[in-house]
């Protein structure tokens, strides 16, 4: 099957692979002229520089790689989604399925890929949609190593579909689900507990406490998947507590690494700017506290990091305020 990917970084090329190795034909769109070269004359993935399958091309130009395929692996960062889709949407001459792989929330309006593609695509032009989301580094997964995904939509035989396309026996499994707002609810929020997991490692307080962080952002995750309408299974699933754990305690998580470097004494701007890649996790943060006055929602980690994001704590204020919190029974419900 022919398939287009639009957004060449890291994640997109990666996932390239994954499908060129099911023996799909891939385009991949960019709009990166030096991205476009690498992977057209070099064969090369233009973050890792590991050598991809020849048989993936890549091109500037969107309306080759809408007419190339009916199937768009959407894989933008989620701050630049609206204009991509935006920028797509009159081109459409047919139906196409959009299949979203970006684990993020829209700034500004809080609003998940899923509400973004309904927005800005008409239903004439839209076969549906699915969220592809779950524990997984493009580090890991460019090299083959063992992965597992879910394929959420609300049209089961589309889940399947995506499923299929991206399964592989030798390393990638992909489960289904019909939760779309669990799952990219999930996926965007683990991002913010990453950040706050990141700091702590900043800060020196060792690995007791990034247990106690991530197993308490857990209970925060599911309290906001929750109040949206997701389910509480999905949140404990592989595109909750899953991706939650693999990037809350990894080296190769650019969430984490950006809040460590919080921890270690750099402003938020500052340690945004010097990731190479989107990080998701601030602005995370913001959503998350927004939601938690919308709903009511007792979270003190992403309320605590949601303040010292915006300037009103340093990271030292932060933790005293979080460990200064009346005691209570652990609860998970």
């Amino acid at each position: 099957m022919n398939i287009s990917v639009i957004g060449g970084g890291a994640w997109g090329t990666t996932l390239a692979q994954a499908l060129a190795d099911n023996k799909h034909q891939v385009l991949i769109r960019d709009i990166n002229p030096e991205f476009v070269k690498k992977i057209n004359d070099d064969h090369l993935h233009p973050f890792f520089d590991k050598v991809i399958p020849s048989s993936i091309k890549a091109t500037l130009n969107i309306d080759e790689a809408l007419d190339f395929s009916n199937v768009l692996i959407l894989c933008v960062p989620t701050k630049f989604m609206r204009g991509v889709l935006t920028e797509i949407a009159p081109k459409l001459k047919e139906k196409k399925l959009f299949v979203n792989v970006s684990k993020g929330i829209e700034p500004d309006t809080s609003k998940r890929v899923s509400e973004i593609v309904n927005e800005v695509i008409n239903k004439e032009s839209l076969t549906g949609y699915v969220a592809l989301s779950g524990p997984s580094h493009a580090e890991e997964l460019i090299d083959r190593k063992i992965t597992s995904l879910v394929a959420a939509s609300i049209d089961e035989g589309l889940a399947i579909e995506v499923q299929n396309l991206f399964a592989n026996e030798k390393y990638l499994r992909v489960y289904t689900s019909n939760d779309v707002i669990g799952v990219e609810t999930g996926g965007a929020m683990k991002n913010a507990i990453a950040i706050v997991s990141g700091i702590g490692f900043g800060m020196g307080l060792g690995e007791n406490a990034r247990a106690m962080l991530i197993t308490r952002g857990i209970k925060e995750i599911v309290s906001i998947v929750t109040a949206l309408g997701g389910s509480m299974e999905t949140a404990y699933g592989l595109s909750g507590i899953g991706d939650l754990i693999v990037t809350a305690s990894s080296f190769n998580s650019r969430n984490f690494q950006c809040g460590k470097r919080i921890g270690e004494g750099l402003s938020v701007d500052e340690a945004v700017g010097a990731s190479a890649q989107t990080v998701e996790g601030i602005r995370a943060i913001i959503a998350g506290y927004e939601i938690s006055q919308k709903y009511n929602l007792e979270l003190p980690i992403i309320e605590t990091a949601y303040m010292l994001v915006s300037g009103k704590l340093t990271a030292k204020e932060a933790l005293e305020k979080l460990m200064s919190r009346s005691l209570k029974k652990e609860r998970y419900w």
